[in-house]
């Protein structure tokens, strides 16, 4: 049986679209935007590195990832962000970065906090699995509202005291899912130093780190080094899916302190499924080459002009700062999410189903997600259907 804990969770955010608009039949070709699955090109030699190392399916796979990844990783952490890392000691691979962030719930939090139960931070919306971590170790997770108001960010230093002093850790993603908001340098250092002095960790979700419009997103784990703040307090989780267009290889990492690695270490020794040895190979060469993230960053930047022009005098659209999702207002997410599969075949998100209802309501009850993932005039087409059902022409 299922513990209490879990009976009464909501369903997935995929399996509620799918109850919501199944049994409408859509009004054209079907057009999906709404998972954030990248369907561009990834890079050219994916296939002779896998061809090269196809034996090695042969072999077990080292559990915190082969030397020369943890090497790789290490690496473009320095080149990219200018922080000092020991790879051998401060880095794990994942087998996807979803892993990740439920391990780090598993390893590094406890149930009880100064002697209360522990707090787990989670921006509302979010990714599902901040909360299921949290829940998994009978933490209580408190969902933060992170809106307009707010610079699409959660406010944790708005927190009482009371709330503070149980948290165990913190979520944090930036660029953020699903609004494109990309926290400053100011505001992570407000962060770093409030978890400095409540004493929890900081667990910055950077998966959509590699696509932005002018500049490159700040990253926690630089500012932490660069405060001087205790080098177990950040944690940091990358992907190769978003950078890379590699979202069915599995591949991310997660880079921290040495002690905070060596316990994620020890329950993936018991409970981890390593990525295949042919997988960490390609996964290698990708974080080594820059030139097809640049590739793919222009391809996505070209989208955001065409989006901003689409979208051009809608009251309330806020172009994203980074990531590949459109956060757009409507009056009612599921409404408008019905009307557009209805009417045009266009398939998308509602707002509410990365939400979580608080007192004061549903961040997000009124907008939609959608994913620009496809090739720009795929994309352009589906946006120019949102905008004239929407919002008029």
């Amino acid at each position: 049986m299922f513990p209490d804990r879990f009976s009464d969770l909501p369903a997935y955010a995929f399996p509620r679209l799918r109850a919501l608009l199944d049994h409408h039949a859509p009004g054209g070709s079907a057009r999906h935007m709404t998972i954030g699955e990248p369907r561009h090109a990834f890079p050219d030699f994916v296939g002779n590195v896998l061809a090269q190392h196809v034996h090695e399916f042969n072999r077990y796979p080292p559990n915190e990832g082969a030397p020369e990844l943890l090497e790789a990783i290490g690496k473009w952490l320095t080149r990219r962000f200018e922080v000092t890392v020991d790879a051998d000691r401060q880095v794990m691979a994942l087998n996807g970065t979803r892993e990740g962030l439920y391990n780090a719930g598993m390893a590094l939090v406890s149930s009880e906090t100064a002697g209360k139960r522990s707090v787990v931070l989670i921006p509302n919306p979010f990714y599902q699995v901040y909360m299921i971590a949290a829940m998994s170790v009978a933490a209580e997770p408190v969902f933060v509202s992170a809106t307009e108001a707010t610079g699409y960010l959660p406010d944790y230093a708005s927190l009482s005291p009371d709330i503070l002093n149980r948290t165990a850790a913190a979520y944090i993603c930036s660029p953020s899912n699903p609004q494109g908001a990309v926290a400053s340098r100011e505001y992570l250092d407000t962060l770093i130093q409030l978890a400095e002095k409540y004493d929890f960790q900081i667990f910055a979700d950077e998966c959509y780190s590699e696509i932005y419009r002018d500049v490159p997103p700040v990253g926690a784990l630089s500012r932490a080094q660069a405060l001087g703040a205790d080098p177990e307090r950040v944690v940091v989780f990358h992907s190769l899916s978003k950078r890379s267009n590699l979202p069915g290889l599995r591949s991310g990492f997660m880079a921290g302190g040495p002690e905070t690695i060596a316990r994620a270490r020890q329950l993936r020794a018991y409970s981890g499924a390593p990525l295949p040895l042919p997988l960490q190979r390609v996964a290698t060469a990708a974080w080594q080459d820059e030139d097809h993230v640049q590739e793919n960053r222009a391809l996505y930047q070209s989208k955001y002009r065409r989006a901003d022009e689409i979208f051009d005098g809608v009251t309330g659209y806020s172009p994203p700062q980074a990531g590949f999702f459109l956060w757009l207002p409507v009056e009612n997410g599921e409404a408008a999410a019905v009307r557009l599969w209805s009417e045009t075949g266009v398939r998308v998100l509602p707002g509410a189903y990365l939400a979580h209802q608080t007192e004061t309501g549903t961040p997000g009850n009124d907008r939609i997600r959608v994913a620009m993932v496809d090739y720009e005039e795929d994309c352009v087409q589906g946006l120019q259907m949102i905008r004239s059902t929407l919002f008029g022409d």
